[in-house]
C-alpha cells in the first residue's frame, strides 16, 4: 500500500467494530502530523492554546529541527470532526512530525483542515485560550507552566519533578526522552521549572479555580520523574505527597487527585491515600518479561518486574481495585531489535497483562508511543509500531474487559466515541458510550 490512506481504510474495514474516529486518532498519535505555519499559535499571547509540553516532548523532531513550530507552538490538541468519515467530536493530543502524510493547514476560507494525502479528511477545533493562561502568578510564572491543562481543560497536569533519577543509558527507560525534554526546553531559554514549589502549585491553582468558572477542570495528576533517593530532603512518596496534602487543604472536594509514581511499598502506597490523593498510577510500561528488563533497566534493577507486579496487586487492598490505574506505553512492544515481529504477537502478550489486571479489578491504561528522536527506541524505530498493532489492541482491550464485567476508570472523563477527552490513547473513544458508570471518586473532603 503506497498511500497511507489506503492503510487507514483497509484497518477501517477489516475492524469495523472499532470506531473510525480511533482509526484516525492511532494513526495520528503513533505518527505525528504536520503544521501549516498559518495553524500554529501565538503562545501565550494568542487566541489559541499553545502545546506546553507537560511532561514529555511527544514530537518526532527535536526543538532545533522543528523550525518554525519550535518558535511558534502548535496547538495542546485537536478536535476532529465531519470530512469524508463523518467523524464524530475527536479530541487528540498534538504530536509534531514535519514529515507526516497528515498536515493542518487552512482552506481557501481561513478554517483549519486535516488532510490525509493532501486530501482533505477533517475539520478542525483549535482549543480556545482559557482566561486562566491570562493571569500570572505574582513571580511572574506563567499558570501553563507550573499547571497546564490537557484533555481539553479536564485535568490538570502537575509535573512538579522536571527530570528522573533513573538517569544514563544503564537507568533509564529506553522510550523516554523526559531527562532530554528537560535539556532541550532549558537550552533553547524556555522556562521549565525543574521542581515546582508547594506554594507555586496552590498559586496556580487558585487562579484556574478562580477563572474556570464551567467547573471544566475535574482532575489533577501529580507526576514528574522516579526518585530513587531523595528530592527536598524527601523520599518519592513524601516528596509527591506533600502536593496532594497541600491541595487538598486548600482545595477540599475540587478535583480528583491523582498520582503518578513508581510501584512503592504498602506503606508508602499508604501514604499517599492519607495525604488526599484517590487514583493511584504505577505504571508497568510494557508486560513482557524479557521487554521490561531490556526497556526499563532502571525499574528492574531498583525494584524488578515480579516486585513492581506485587506491589500493584498490594495497592488495589488500600485504593480499591478500581482507583489502581496502571499506564503501559502502547508499541514498545514491537520496537525492534527485540521486539515481537508481529502485531499479532505482540497484542497476544499485552493482552496477557491485561487479563492479568483486569481479572483482579485493576484496568490499566495506555498511552499510544511517540518515537522520540533522542531516545535509544525512538532512534531505532522512528516509524513506531504499525497502526495493525494499535487497532488490534484496541480490540483486545475492550473484549478483556467485557470479559471481566468491568466499567470504564474513573478519573478520565466520559467514554464513547464522541464523548471522550483523553486525547493520548483511543481507549476511551472505544469504550461504549451508555454505560452507567460510578460516580467518580471524590477527592478527599
Amino acid at each position: 500500500m503506497d498511500r497511507r490512506t489506503d492503510v487507514v481504510e483497509d484497518l477501517m474495514s477489516r475492524f469495523p467494530h472499532i470506531p473510525k474516529e480511533a482509526v484516525i486518532k492511532e494513526d495520528l498519535l503513533r505518527g505525528g502530523v504536520a503544521f501549516d505555519g498559518s495553524m500554529l499559535t501565538d503562545g501565550e499571547d494568542g487566541e489559541v492554546k499553545p502545546k506546553s509540553y507537560f511532561i514529555f516532548s511527544f514530537d518526532h523532531r527535536t526543538l532545533p529541527e522543528l523550525g518554525e513550530a519550535a518558535l511558534r507552538r502548535p496547538p495542546e490538541e485537536i478536535i476532529l470532526t465531519g470530512g469524508p468519515y463523518d467523524l464524530r467530536r475527536t479530541v487528540v493530543s498534538v504530536r509534531v512530525n514535519p514529515s507526516s502524510p497528515y498536515k493542518i493547514s487552512a482552506d481557501s476560507e481561513g478554517r483549519a483542515k486535516l488532510y490525509l494525502d493532501g486530501r482533505e479528511i477533517a475539520d478542525v477545533g483549535l482549543p480556545p485560550m482559557p482566561e486562566y493562561y491570562r493571569h500570572a502568578l505574582r513571580n511572574g510564572k506563567s499558570v501553563m507552566e507550573v499547571a497546564p491543562t490537557i484533555q481539553w481543560g479536564y485535568l490538570i497536569y502537575l509535573t512538579v519533578f522536571r527530570v528522573c533519577q533513573y538517569f544514563g543509558a544503564k537507568e533509564e527507560c529506553q522510550y523516554c526522552d523526559i531527562n532530554h525534554n528537560w535539556r532541550q526546553h532549558k537550552a533553547a531559554g524556555r522556562p521549565y521549572t525543574g521542581v515546582k514549589p508547594v506554594q507555586e502549585v496552590l498559586e496556580a491553582l487558585a487562579i484556574i479555580d478562580k477563572h474556570d468558572t464551567l467547573g471544566t477542570s475535574k482532575a489533577y495528576t501529580l507526576t514528574g520523574g522516579s526518585v530513587t533517593s531523595k528530592v527536598d530532603g524527601l523520599a518519592e512518596a513524601d516528596f509527591y505527597g506533600r502536593y496532594a496534602k497541600a491541595i487538598e487543604e486548600r482545595f477540599p472536594g475540587r478535583w480528583i487527585g491523582k498520582v503518578v509514581a513508581q510501584a512503592l511499598p504498602k506503606a508508602d502506597v499508604q501514604r499517599f491515600y492519607d495525604y488526599g490523593v484517590r487514583i493511584y498510577h504505577p505504571n508497568y510500561e510494557v508486560w513482557d518479561k524479557r521487554l521490561f528488563e531490556l526497556h526499563c533497566p532502571g525499574k528492574e534493577r531498583y525494584v524488578g518486574r515480579e516486585e513492581w507486579h506485587r506491589r500493584i496487586l498490594d495497592s488495589a487492598e488500600i485504593f480499591g481495585p478500581r482507583n489502581v490505574i496502571p499506564n503501559f506505553v502502547a508499541g514498545i512492544e514491537m520496537a525492534a531489535p527485540t521486539g515481537f515481529p508481529t502485531p499479532e504477537q505482540a497484542v497476544d502478550s499485552t493482552g496477557e497483562g491485561l487479563e492479568y489486571f483486569m481479572s483482579r479489578g485493576i484496568l490499566p491504561r495506555f498511552t499510544t508511543w511517540c518515537p522520540e528522536p533522542t531516545t535509544p527506541l525512538g532512534q531505532m524505530n522512528p516509524e513506531g509500531a504499525p497502526l495493525e498493532y494499535h487497532i488490534r489492541l484496541l480490540d483486545r482491550y475492550r473484549a478483556v474487559m467485557d470479559a471481566n464485567g468491568l466499567l470504564p476508570p474513573p478519573g478520565y472523563g466520559p467514554p464513547g466515541a464522541g464523548n471522550a477527552v483523553f486525547s493520548v490513547s483511543s481507549f476511551m473513544d472505544t469504550l461504549p458510550a451508555d454505560l452507567e458508570i460510578p460516580e467518580e471518586t471524590p477527592a478527599v473532603v
